[in-house]
């Protein structure tokens, strides 16, 4: 099916931040678009007002005329939809076209010249803050991003007059590898979805090939230190960046009273005094491959210095809802060891003379399984941590596996508690006195209750 042909697109899991990017780019593309998720959130009600028709039942008498015409109506689904989903069995088993997200991203972004961010960390702040620096240049781009952009309250940039798009390149379920890049950066490589990977070395395997898929007129950058062997084809110009060392880097750094500048070192120029929009540690490299990328698509210096000043960051992305003298709140979507423990040496650093405690939902139980040891090592940096239940998302319990298995490996320099995943609101009500920062952490809906809990926090 050419998407020329295509009149009707369903979605199965709608309410995805990936899935979401698409919803409205087949709407703005004047396509009739519909589509089922599991539960209503503050996205899916956006996507509503934007003109996706959605429901939240699993029923197949929801699903709307337009979309039962095998001949003009795509389907696309995610991998956590369940296989025995009662509409994905009739979509599977009709004549239907049924793509995965990735599929489609890969079809929709062909033409043009990719810059993909991959990475089992920072692809979604990355990604975000180069689109930005583009998007606010004389180049412009488009842009596909895994997490709601602050600056321009979407997951999904067009553009008219530019043949960039900036694409979030997720490792999960090997999606990345539909596509084809122009620019390919890759933030980091640790080990993660070892349900899908099985392990280590074909996790590696994987961002090897995604190398492969690049241009032949081309760019790789990659952090310093990767295991990641890459591949690339004759011509691709490989590159290295890191926070102090590589190709591209930083010098001079300056970090106090809530700032954060840099002088951007690369090949070709320097930058001086840079100031970050979003004054966190991590955001220094993450900046840095933004910079260098947005520099090679032909952004000037002014441009990129400026637009990293006013880059307002990502939803969920070391996301502050209170930042006062006296009391610090905010929200961070790491659900990985490695970014749990990026996170507290970023807020230690910022925050050096304050007790920080960390609220922590574990997303998925194999990740837990695996990594629970990790998890407890990162968790103990904080001067106070409690753990939720763990989020599912697209799996089924395992037994034997729940957040007592970080709990007790948590060291005994930092208090702990554990509360069930309804009672969250009740542990801040009783902490909330002790409390002078703290972090919600983790990918799963534990986000849903930052507005309750920063009306706690405000109101003590």
């Amino acid at each position: 099916m050419r998407l020329e042909d295509i009149k009707s697109v369903y979605f199965l899991g709608a309410g995805g931040i990936g899935m979401s990017a698409l919803v409205r780019y087949f709407i703005s593309e004047g396509k009739f678009v519909a589509g089922y998720d599991r539960t209503p959130s503050e996205l899916t009600g956006r996507l509503v007002e934007e003109g996706a028709r959605l429901h939240f039942e699993e029923n197949i008498e929801l699903i709307p005329d337009e979309c039962k015409d095998p001949a003009s109506t795509l389907v696309v689904y995610t991998p956590a939809i369940p296989a025995d989903h009662k509409e994905w069995e009739l979509f599977r088993n009709g004549e239907f076209c049924v793509m995965k997200r990735a599929q489609v991203l890969g079809i929709v972004t062909k033409n043009r010249r990719g810059v993909c961010v991959a990475g089992t960390h920072g692809k979604t702040t990355t990604s975000t803050m180069t689109a930005h620096l583009l998007h606010q240049s004389h180049v412009d781009c488009a842009a596909f991003l895994g997490g709601i952009s602050k600056n321009y309250k979407s997951n999904l940039l067009l553009s008219e007059k530019s043949d960039l798009i900036v694409i979030e390149a997720d490792e999960y379920d090997r999606s990345f590898l539909h596509l084809e890049p122009y620019i390919a950066t890759i933030t980091s490589a640790d080990a993660d979805h070892l349900d899908i990977y099985g392990n280590k070395e074909n996790y590696l395997e994987a961002f090897a090939q995604f190398t492969e898929r690049i241009r032949e007129d081309g760019y790789l950058i990659m952090h310093e230190g990767l295991e990641v062997k890459p591949r690339v084809k004759n011509g691709v110009k490989a590159y290295t960046y890191g926070r102090e060392s590589g190709d591209f880097h930083a010098e001079n750094i300056r970090i106090g009273n809530g700032r954060i500048v840099i002088d951007y070192v690369s090949p070709w120029q320097r930058i001086n005094d840079v100031e970050l929009g979003v004054p966190v540690s991590i955001n220094i490299e993450n900046g840095i491959t933004a910079m260098a990328m947005a520099e090679i698509c032909g952004a000037a210096a002014e441009e990129i210095k400026s637009g990293m000043a006013s880059f307002a960051g990502a939803d969920r992305r070391f996301d502050f809802h209170i930042k006062s003298d006296g009391l610090v709140l905010l929200s961070d979507y790491a659900h990985h060891p490695d970014e749990v423990k990026a996170c507290a040496a970023s807020l230690k650093e910022l925050y050096s003379d304050k007790r920080i405690t960390a609220i922590f939902q574990p997303h998925l139980f194999s990740r837990t399984a695996d990594f629970y040891k990790e998890f407890a090592q990162s968790l103990s940096l904080f001067d106070k941590v409690i753990l939720a239940d763990i989020y599912p998302a697209r799996e089924k319990p395992m037994p034997g596996v729940t957040s007592k298995l970080i709990y007790d490996c948590i060291g005994s320099r930092t208090e702990k508690a554990m509360c069930r995943r309804d009672e969250v609101i009740a542990c801040v009500e009783k902490e909330k006195n002790n409390i002078e920062v703290l972090v919600v952490l983790g990918a799963g809906d534990i986000e849903n209750e930052m507005k309750q809990i920063k009306e706690i926090l405000e109101n003590r």
